[in-house]
């Protein structure tokens, strides 16, 4: 099962690399990309970091999904793990949301020029924390908190991109310059949030399917 969560991971890596990366590319600009703007995007260190923060909390959701120690009374470990990444991707979500919808309505102009990184950092770390203590406080009692996470994220990406696509279309159409790359953004991290929740879901209904074919031959013995 480990090995099957390992190709996993790595499919869902070289999707977000070879597919992902250059839809937000294409979404993002204002005229065609060449090869040379794909390469920069490449090149780019923020472009690796923001995959790995995908790619990584897909290992773990794999893992906690295989492993056998998940289901115990009180799966404190699990638990916390789940809320942690949950909370996360939540404050995603929520952030890219409230942001697409304010550069629809009030336009690119709306965007203040950053001079740190502040109002970027903050208001999704506040979010993670509120989602991931919501998250531990309904779910402290259940004995499967990977599904009920997977459950959440998946919703959760699927709400971003009712919300940022409309909204991707609006900026386009007002040919805007900076707006498209926060709702294109929101596009491709909803797609990427969608495909991370399809990994563990698939491998928890494998891993249901052998234990119950391994009952049915205690049974039969």
């Amino acid at each position: 099962m480990r090995k099957w969560g390992v190709v996993v991971s790595l499919l869902y890596a070289f999707i977000l690399l070879a597919l992902l990366v250059p839809a937000f590319r294409v979404l993002a600009g204002s005229s065609t990309p060449t090869l040379n703007d794909f390469a920069e995007l490449y090149k780019s260190w923020i472009t690796w970091l923001i995959v790995c923060i995908f790619v990584i909390p897909q290992f773990v959701l794999l893992w906690l999904s295989v492993d056998k120690n998940s289901k115990r009374l009180k799966p404190q470990r699990p638990l916390l793990f789940s809320a942690v990444l949950t909370g996360f991707f939540l404050a995603i979500v929520t952030f890219v949301v409230a942001v697409a919808l304010f550069v629809a309505i009030r336009g690119e102009n709306a965007i203040p020029d950053f001079d740190t990184i502040t109002p970027v950092i903050v208001p999704p770390f506040v979010l993670w924390l509120m989602w991931g203590i919501l998250f531990y406080l309904m779910y402290r009692n259940s004995t499967d908190p990977v599904t009920r996470a997977v459950s959440w994220l998946f919703r959760g990406s699927v709400l971003e991109l009712l919300v940022a696509v409309p909204t991707h279309v609006i900026v386009r159409r007002r040919h805007d310059c900076c707006a498209p790359a926060w709702t294109g953004f929101g596009i491709t991290s909803g797609i990427a949030i969608m495909l991370l929740a399809f990994g563990p879901s698939v491998l928890l209904l494998f891993k249901k399917r052998m234990e119950k074919y391994e009952r049915q031959e205690l049974v039969n013995k």
